[in-house]
């Protein structure tokens, strides 16, 4: 598999409400239920559509569409797509990155399709209609492909000789040689020539970049970035301005490598670890210039995973100082945004666990009457989370989907948007309705989504499955399933799902989300139980069949919650974390716990053995399977062993079940029906 089919793959399994898979187990996989073959044969049945763009003049719009290469039309008229390929007749590749150009008159991609399938980018010119032409061929993993605003370079993020995607999701190389030191992948800013293809590595060798921008005069990059191991080290990241200058053409190596680019000139202007006042410590992401280049804006919250994003806006001056909040005080969690003039952000937000986009005056605080909407979906163009493709004639276009609606491009003013694709029209829930659920508790208001059976009778009793997301920043938002373990299919299978978005969670302001700081599995767990009491008393639910179940976060919370009470009948524990004191000392990304627990395990060992099932293992009576990935970096599998090796001990009903080759987001499809099937049997076994 290529790296950058790994990555598409992983793309769809962020911790942000993270998939729990697995791989059968020699002589004990459970008997194969043609309910669930059936149930994940229609949800194969969905087309994904990874990305859209639109052209900067608003009058063209491009998608792609899994497997099956690139559309573009007239946002007019988008009924008669033209397909784009970089790929021979007969052959497929993986084709994304749409970056349109600032002059609206090419479209550049990724594409796989060359000669020892190796990433090359390919320039379409769509006036000429011609093929595409490919500019530069690629030695390594590349994302987040966009053009400088003067049109001269094509810019990414690249991962040159990559073995693996950057970022923690993906399986983690077999520990050997040198710790630390051997092996790293550094992922920097690289450019080509947009007409000659040269080129060149922009940002500094010893500094992982995760996210960038250019300035409006093309003059400058500003970017987050940390030294390597690049995995690890966004929790204390620190955001950079660069001065990009035309530098000497020189030969270098057999490769006769050019570099057009000058020297690095790299300055930190903001650091969150040595600032004053509310972002000390904390994490910042979308970092974005503002029209004039004489300020910088950035997103800035407690984040637990690189890529899921919330937080408030703040910006600062271009050259370095103090940053000011100008979102303050919200009920929501900004996940994306742009400056639409010197004055006013266009901004994509959770907000009650729905996706909000609307204008924002950073002047006088509001929200503009005109540009504002909210949807019980989710919402992105690809690329960074809720990204909102925005055109320069106030058009705008994303991919939306939810639990009763397929993904499809919608397009189009924010007041008269439009369907454009209509690839899944005909595709229709087999799980039961949705509905959001409040409840109140401890001076919060709590959400979560309740997924009723299918095939609804409110004379009967159903069993409840309380699914708690990844994270634990994040939350769970409405969108269509994948054909892996979740909650529609539990729901298709006759029962009940929770969803909740306890505190912790995106959705509700930066004070919910940092209400579990130094209290993992007491507060949160607590807004959990009383959801589950909340529903039961008003839907027609057995309280005596409530099962338990979540992956990464929601994997050590279910560890943590039978350990704590016998609420629940049964449990299935997702990559989970059962010892934090152990763990710190064997997951790749041990930086992130800083944050959320105030103190490392060696300084303060206390707060993390408060927060361990391990120390409450004798408590514990409920039956739990547990599954992990042999090669997970986040949450890695001693923990799933610790913690099933305890129940054993202690004849508590268990099996542990790990999957060679996978990390914390699992890409075999066999391993998701398997897992889909063992948490089943596993319900049905001890919630009869």
């Amino acid at each position: 598999m290529s790296l950058r089919r790994l990555a598409a793959l992983l793309g769809a399994f962020a911790l942000v409400s993270l998939p729990a898979f697995g791989q059968p187990a020699a002589g004990s996989a459970p008997l194969h239920d043609p309910r669930i073959a059936g149930i994940v044969h229609s949800l194969e049945k969905v087309r994904n559509i990874r990305e859209t763009g639109l052209s900067p003049d608003g009058r063209q719009l491009a998608w792609n569409v899994s497997g099956d290469g690139i559309e573009l039309a007239p946002l007019d008229d988008p009924s008669h797509p033209r397909h784009i390929t970089a790929c021979a007749a007969g052959e497929s590749g993986l084709e994304d990155g749409l970056a349109w150009s600032p002059d609206s008159r090419h479209l550049a991609f990724f594409s796989d399709c060359t000669p020892g399938r190796k990433t090359a980018i390919f320039v379409d010119d769509p006036a000429s209609g011609a093929a595409p032409r490919q500019l530069a061929e690629l030695n390594g993993y590349a994302k987040s492909l966009q053009y400088s605003p003067d049109g001269k370079f094509l810019s990414f993020l690249y991962v040159e000789g990559a073995t693996r995607p950057s970022g923690a999701l993906a399986a983690m190389k077999p520990p050997a040689g040198v710790i630390g030191v051997e092996g790293l992948e550094v992922q920097r800013v690289a450019a080509v020539d947009a007409v000659r293809g040269i080129l060149s590595q922009v940002t500094p060798a010893n500094l992982h970049v995760y996210e960038y921008a250019w300035s409006p005069d093309s003059s400058k990059l500003t970017y987050v970035a940390a030294p390597p191991p690049g995995e690890n080290n966004w929790w204390v990241a620190k955001l950079y301005t660069e001065t990009v200058v035309p530098g000497m053409e020189f030969m270098e190596g057999p490769n006769k490598h050019m570099d057009i680019l000058g020297p690095t000139d790299a300055k930190v202007v903001f650091d969150p670890n040595t600032t004053p006042g509310p972002l000390h410590g904390l994490q910042i992401a979308v970092p974005r210039f503002s029209p004039d280049g004489s300020q910088i804006a950035f997103i800035g919250g407690l984040m637990s995973d690189q890529g899921s994003t919330g937080g408030d806006i703040y910006t600062i001056p271009s050259q370095g100082g103090e940053a000011k909040d100008v979102t303050p005080n919200r009920q929501a969690s900004a996940a994306w945004f742009e400056w639409l003039d010197a004055h006013q952000l266009g901004i994509a937000e959770i907000k009650d666990a729905q996706s909000h986009l609307f204008v924002w005056n950073i002047e006088t605080q509001q929200e503009s009457s005109e540009y504002n909407l909210t949807l019980p979906a989710s919402v992105g163009a690809g690329g960074l989370m809720m990204r909102i493709a925005v055109s320069s004639s106030n058009n705008i276009a994303f991919i939306e989907s939810s639990f009763e609606h397929p993904p499809e491009v919608w397009a189009g003013d924010i007041n008269h948007l439009k369907q454009i694709t209509h690839y899944n029209d005909d595709l229709k829930p087999s799980w039961g309705r949705s509905e959001s659920v409040t409840w109140e508790n401890e001076g919060f208001h709590v959400q979560g989504w309740l997924l009723f059976p299918a095939n609804y009778n409110p004379a009967k009793k159903y069993p409840l499955i309380v699914m708690v997301h990844g994270g634990p920043s994040s939350a769970v938002v409405p969108r269509w399933p994948s054909a892996g373990f979740g909650g529609a299919p539990f729901s298709a299978l006759g029962y009940f799902v929770l969803e909740p978005n306890p505190r912790g969670s995106y959705g509700e302001g930066e004070k919910f989300t940092q209400a579990n700081r130094k209290d993992f599995g007491y507060g949160d767990l607590r807004d959990i139980l009383v959801g589950v009491d909340a529903v039961t008393r008003k839907f027609s639910i057995d309280p005596q069949r409530v099962g338990l179940t979540g992956w990464s976060y929601g994997g050590f919370m279910t560890m943590f919650a039978v350990s704590q009470t016998h609420r629940f009948r049964a449990a299935v524990a997702g990559a989970g974390i059962a010892n934090w004191q152990s763990y710190y000392g064997e997951n790749s990304i041990d930086q992130w716990m800083i944050p959320f627990f105030g103190a490392s395990v060696y300084d303060d060992p206390a707060v993390y053995a408060k927060s361990s099932a391990i120390n409450f293992i004798k408590d514990v009576k409920t039956p739990t399977l547990v599954v992990v990935g042999d090669r997970d970096g986040e949450c890695p599998a001693p923990q799933s062993f610790e913690f099933w090796h305890a129940l054993r001990d202690q004849d508590v009903p268990t099996q542990l079940v790990v999957y060679p080759n996978e990390g914390h987001g699992f890409v075999n499809p066999e391993h998701r029906i398997d897992v889909l099937e063992r948490s089943l049997a596993w319900f049905e076994e001890y919630m009869k």
